[in-house]
C-alpha cells in the first residue's frame, strides 16, 4: 500500500488541557494502512476436562473498527458514533462546512479517518463507511479515500469497489483495482470499466469484444462509446477533430481523455480531480495550482506545496508565478538567516499567500525558522507574530509586538484565558463568551460524534455573523475536550477575518 498521504492531519488533543496536537500524518508514515491486519487471539487452553463456559457476543457488537488511525492516537473513542441514527450522521458528514476554517478541516479529517465502529441500524456499517469515503473524495483527499476503502476490503461490495476504482483512477493506482476487477468482473460499475481494465492489462481482444457488444446492445451513451473507440483504436482516429468535453466527467472519462491525448483541465472539475494533476504527466503550473487547491482544503501537505514552489525558476510573471517568486525569495532569505532580506521578503510572501487563502499552511511551513531570525522592523515583527500564532506550535508565540486591544486579546486567546482581557470588538466578545460559557443542555444530550459535527456546523454559522451561535459552538467544543481546536479556530477568524 502506498504511503503518499497528502493530508495535513493533526489529531485531536488526547486530554482537554493539551496545547499541541499530535501529528497523525507522521503516524501514518510510520504505520502505513494495510501493513498489518487485526491479530486474532488463540483460544485459551482448558485447564481440565470440564467444558469451559462459553461467552456469547451478538454479531453487531463484534464489529471491528474501520479507519486509518487508531483511536488511541487521535484521542477519540472507537464508539464515537454510538447512539446516533445513521441517516443523521450521513447527512451531517456530507454537509458540515469546513472550507474556510483550517482548524475545522483538521477536525473533520480526524473524524473521518479514526478507527471507529458504526452505530446500530440496518446496513449502518456499510452506509457510514461510504459516507466517509464520499466526503473524503469531495474534499479532494483522494489518497486517504482510497486507503480507507482498501482497509475495509474493496472487493467485498460493489458500491465500495466503485469508489475505490474512482480513487485509483485519480491517484494513478488503477493497475491494482483493474487486477481485482479482472478476477471479479461482477464488481464492474459498468462495461466501460471492464473495457478499460482489460486494455490496461493487455487483453485487447476481450476489450474490443466487450466494446462491440456495448455498441450493438447500446449499453452506454454514444459519447462514452465514441471515447472508448478512440481509446482502443487510436490509429483509426488519428487527425480527427477532438471529442467534445463532457459537462460532468467521471474519473474514468478523465483518464480516457488523458490516454487519447485530450487531457481535460481539472480547475472546473471537483477537487478530487486535482489529485491527477499532481502526477508528472501534468505541467509544473498545473501541479502548483492543483497543490494550492488541495492544500487550501487541508487535503495536501504544505511541504508538498513548498516542494513544488521551489522546484525550479519561474518562467513567467503574474498569478502563480508571482507566488512562486515570492515564496522562493522568502525561503532563500530564511535559509541565509539574513534579517534584512527576511524583512524585505516576508510582506510580499505573506500577501501572496493571503491572495489564495494559504496563510495557515504558510505558517506551518515557516513559523519555526522565522522565529530564529531577530527582526527589528515593527511591521515585520507583527507579521512574524501572526505567523507564529497561526502555526501548529502557537504556545511558543512571543508576546505581541503591538499593544492595542486586538493584539492583547489574541495573545490571551493563544496562550491562556481570553476572558482575562477586554474584547476589542463584537467578534472578540463572542469568542470570549464561548470560552466562559457552559454548553447548552440540548447539546450535552447528543451522542458524542454527532455532537461534534453539529458544533462544527454551528461554528460556521457563527463565524458568518451569528455571535450567539459562535459562542455556543466554542463552548460545546471545549466541553467535548476540543479546547485546542476551539482556540485555533477562533484565532483564525480573529486574525484572518471573513473569507
Amino acid at each position: 500500500m502506498r504511503t503518499r498521504f497528502a493530508l495535513i492531519l493533526c489529531s485531536l488533543p488526547i486530554a482537554v488541557g493539551a496545547t499541541e496536537p499530535l501529528s497523525v500524518i507522521e503516524w501514518l508514515g510510520q504505520n502505513p494502512p494495510g501493513s498489518g491486519g487485526p491479530v486474532l487471539l488463540e483460544p485459551p487452553v482448558s485447564p481440565g476436562a470440564r467444558a469451559p463456559e462459553i461467552d456469547v457476543t451478538p454479531l453487531d457488537q463484534a464489529t471491528q473498527p474501520v479507519g486509518l488511525v487508531p483511536a488511541t492516537v487521535t484521542g477519540l473513542p472507537a464508539d464515537l458514533w454510538k447512539g446516533s441514527e445513521v441517516d443523521t450522521l450521513i447527512r451531517l458528514i456530507a454537509a458540515v462546512p469546513v472550507s474556510d476554517s483550517p482548524a475545522m478541516q483538521k477536525l473533520l479529517y480526524t473524524l473521518l479517518l479514526t478507527e471507529t465502529t458504526p452505530p446500530e441500524g440496518d446496513r449502518a456499517e456499510k452506509r457510514l463507511l461510504l459516507a466517509r469515503i464520499d466526503r473524503l473524495m469531495e474534499l479532494g483527499a483522494t489518497d486517504p479515500a482510497q486507503a480507507l476503502a482498501e482497509t475495509a476490503g474493496p472487493t467485498d461490495d460493489a458500491a465500495l469497489f466503485a469508489r475505490w476504482f474512482d480513487a485509483t483512477l485519480l491517484t494513478g493506482a488503477e493497475d491494482t483495482s483493474c487486477e481485482a476487477l479482472t478476477r471479479l468482473p461482477h464488481l464492474a460499475p459498468d462495461y466501460a470499466a471492464r473495457i478499460f481494465c482489460d486494455a490496461r492489462r493487455g487483453d485487447w481482444q476481450t476489450a474490443a469484444l466487450l466494446l462491440e457488444t456495448a455498441h450493438v446492445l447500446e449499453l452506454m451513451p454514444q459519447a462514452r462509446l465514441d471515447l472508448l473507440d478512440r481509446f482502443l483504436s487510436p490509429d483509426i482516429f488519428e487527425g480527427a477533430p477532438p471529442l467534445p468535453a463532457p459537462a460532468d466527467p467521471d474519473p474514468l472519462d478523465f483518464r480516457l481523455f488523458e490516454t487519447i491525448g485530450e487531457r481535460l483541465p481539472t480547475a472546473p472539475l471537483p477537487r478530487a480531480f486535482a489529485t491527477a494533476d499532481l502526477r508528472d504527466v501534468a505541467g509544473w503550473k498545473a501541479q502548483i495550482e492543483a497543490a494550492e487547491r488541495l492544500t487550501r482544503i487541508g487535503a495536501l501537505s504544505p511541504n508538498r506545496l513548498l516542494g513544488l514552489y521551489t522546484e525550479r525558476e519561474a518562467s513567467a510573471s503574474g498569478g502563480v508565478w508571482d507566488r512562486v517568486e515570492a515564496v522562493q525569495a522568502f525561503d532563500g532569505a530564511l535559509t541565509a538567516r539574513d534579517a534584512a532580506a527576511v524583512t524585505r521578503t516576508l510582506p510580499p510572501a505573506w500577501a501572496a499567500m493571503r491572495d489564495v487563502h494559504l496563510e495557515v499552511p504558510f505558517a506551518s511551513l515557516f513559523a519555526d525558522r522565522l522565529a530564529t531570525v531577530d527582526l527589528t522592523d515593527p511591521a515585520a515583527r507583527d507579521l512574524a507574530w501572526r505567523v507564529r500564532v497561526l502555526s501548529p506550535d502557537l504556545a511558543k508565540a512571543p508576546s505581541p509586538p503591538g499593544a492595542d486591544a486586538l493584539h492583547r486579546f489574541a495573545d490571551a486567546l493563544a496562550t491562556g484565558d481570553p476572558t482575562a482581557v477586554p474584547a476589542p470588538d463584537a467578534l472578540a466578545q463572542a469568542i470570549a463568551d464561548g470560552f466562559a460559557a457552559a454548553p447548552s443542555a440540548n447539546a450535552e444530550a447528543l451522542p458524542r460524534g454527532e455532537r461534534i459535527l453539529r458544533a462544527m456546523a454551528a461554528f460556521d454559522t457563527g463565524r458568518r455573523g451569528n455571535p450567539d451561535m459562535l459562542s455556543a459552538a466554542l463552548a460545546d467544543l471545549r466541553a467535548l475536550g476540543l479546547t485546542d481546536t476551539a482556540r485555533r479556530a477562533a484565532l483564525q477568524i480573529l486574525l484572518l477575518g471573513e473569507r
